[in-house]
């Protein structure tokens, strides 16, 4: 029958106070200093960054015709910038984190579409399942992988996970590929499940929108260079792929370092569809922070290795993290409740690997 949709609902008195608590602290702090929740002008140098190393390799490809190995290496540094992108302009944007203007985020938030990607199944995978029912099986798609792969406790176990966690980085890197595909599926099960109708979308526009899109990037990333340059086509092809490939560890491993490591829990609901913890209470414990002291992580990944303050203030441009992060830990501390933080990012992928391991076995 598979897992209800849970409802959290919590009994722990101790606990209750914390939403409140963080919650005024941290709009204290905006307060205070004068500024708002959403990004401010070092943002535009991102997205002009991020945007011309994921575009200006393909123009170099394209004008300059350069052989075949460097021509490679292009679509690899694509990969990078692909990746960027995802995590420094698309996303914010698609929380409405970026700007106070609707219009600005749904442009940066549109970015998503030169990746090859759906943003409205994303929001709906994304910004409904995941951030909403974290780390809880079978309804975060985020923990749900293709069966070669076990990332939650309560999967089911084959013989194959004992060496998924010496694998699982090679099937990272088919994650934007393969979405090139599953954003079909994701787009019928929204209709199934009539989120489609509920947000007024026309699921035959949105269908055929889909297909324009998919069809737009594959000829930018692979009809451009055949056309215009004497690379031929499997070396184009190779070229695709390794841009995909590259853009699909860095974003597969960023995701799981924040939910798939050693201290996020995975708790399930009851009979009655009831986790037994206040909501905010249940992001504190599906989530973990990575490298917080990291200048270059934190501005090429979009704030994501701060996943604690980005589940709790969604809304908030990850450019505030580092500054919130701090209150979100002593507030924690205040009320007994775990903050799951690695020092850096080496510390981070071990913990993944081990939790891996253990997912495993058992």
């Amino acid at each position: 029958m598979g897992v209800p949709i849970p409802r959290y609902i919590g009994n722990d008195a101790t606990t209750k106070p914390f939403a409140a608590a963080l919650r005024a602290q941290v709009h204290a702090h905006f307060q205070q200093q004068g500024i708002g929740f959403k990004a401010d002008r070092r943002i535009a140098v991102k997205v002009v960054l991020m945007l011309a190393l994921f575009l200006a390799p393909l123009v170099a490809i394209v004008a300059l015709s350069p052989p075949a190995w460097l021509a490679v290496l292009l679509y690899v540094a694509m990969g990078v910038g692909m990746a960027g992108v995802g995590m420094g302009v698309m996303h914010d944007a698609l929380h409405g984190a970026t700007s106070t203007h609707a219009w600005v985020n749904q442009w940066l938030g549109g970015t998503m579409y030169l990746l090859g990607s759906d943003a409205h199944t994303w929001k709906l995978q994304h910004n409904g399942a995941h951030h909403t029912h974290t780390n809880v099986d079978e309804v975060d798609q985020d923990i749900d992988p293709p069966e070669l792969l076990r990332f939650s406790e309560h999967a089911p176990l084959w013989r194959v996970h004992r060496w998924q966690h010496v694998y699982a980085f090679f099937f990272y890197g088919l994650l934007t590929i393969v979405k090139l595909g599953n954003d079909f599926f994701s787009l019928a099960k929204a209709r199934r499940t009539r989120h489609l109708r509920k947000e007024k979308y026309n699921y035959t526009l949105a269908f055929m929108a889909m297909v324009v899109v998919k069809a737009a990037h594959v000829a930018l990333f692979i009809g451009l260079p055949l056309w215009l340059t004497p690379l031929l086509w499997w070396q184009v092809l190779i070229g695709f792929v390794l841009m995909h490939f590259t853009c699909g560890v860095i974003l597969g491993t960023v995701f799981q370092l924040a939910h798939v490591v050693e201290g996020a829990e995975q708790p399930l609901p009851d009979a009655n569809g009831v986790i037994p913890t206040e909501w905010v209470v249940h992001e504190l414990r599906t989530t973990a922070d990575f490298a917080p002291c990291n200048r270059f992580v934190t501005w090429f990944t979009g704030g994501l290795n701060y996943q604690i303050e980005h589940h709790l203030f969604p809304y908030v441009s990850h450019i505030h993290y580092p500054a919130i992060a701090p209150i979100v830990a002593r507030v924690a501390e205040e009320h007994g409740l775990p903050y799951n933080v690695k020092r850096t990012t080496r510390q981070a992928i071990r913990s993944h690997v081990r939790r891996l391991r253990h997912l495993g076995r058992g």
